[in-house]
């Protein structure tokens, strides 16, 4: 099975990158995390993208914040699905972040999800990886049903104790 890159532009997004990583192993889904910047270290971010399908990844998570422009500098240098990530910042508390990521030229897409939104990040690629893999596929369904089973949970306690 192909494996996931997260790339952090910066260390200090590490706690953002945690629930994506627990997603991912939660999943079986292999791994690999890095801090490369769009802006610090634009060559390498750009390289590592080039031969990130070579290298066995499918999908690459791209966790940046405020200017945020390394989903699509990841996007431009590769054919693989990029999803940006988007952290909150003291700026504007992450909509600075979305801002800067979601006006993508035509030609480099980029998807994104919610900020400090990591859990999805990994679905998405859970759900990108298992589009080719039957094992995958039946975890995300039985992931799918635990979340079903769950809310059903909650609701019948809800109703015995607020319902007369």
């Amino acid at each position: 099975m192909r494996k996931v890159a997260i790339i952090m532009g910066s260390k200090s997004d590490i706690e953002k990158v945690k629930p994506a990583v627990k997603t991912l192993d939660e999943f079986g889904v292999g791994y690999t995390v890095r801090v490369l910047s769009a802006h610090r270290t634009p060559v390498e971010a750009a390289e590592f993208a080039e031969s990130a399908r070579d290298n066995g990844y499918g999908a690459i998570i791209a966790v940046a914040g405020k200017a945020a422009h390394l989903g699509g500098v990841l996007a431009a240098a590769t054919t693989l699905p990029v999803i940006a990530l988007p952290v909150e910042t003291s700026l504007m508390g992450g909509l600075d972040s979305v801002l800067s990521i979601l006006p993508m030229p035509n030609g480099v897409p980029v998807a994104v999800v919610g900020v400090n939104a990591g859990v999805n990040a990994a679905l998405i690629a859970v759900r990108m990886l298992a589009a080719d893999n039957d094992a995958l596929t039946k975890k995300y369904l039985e992931y799918v049903k635990s979340m079903r089973d769950k809310t059903l949970a909650d609701d019948a306690a809800v109703m015995k104790e607020l319902t007369k």
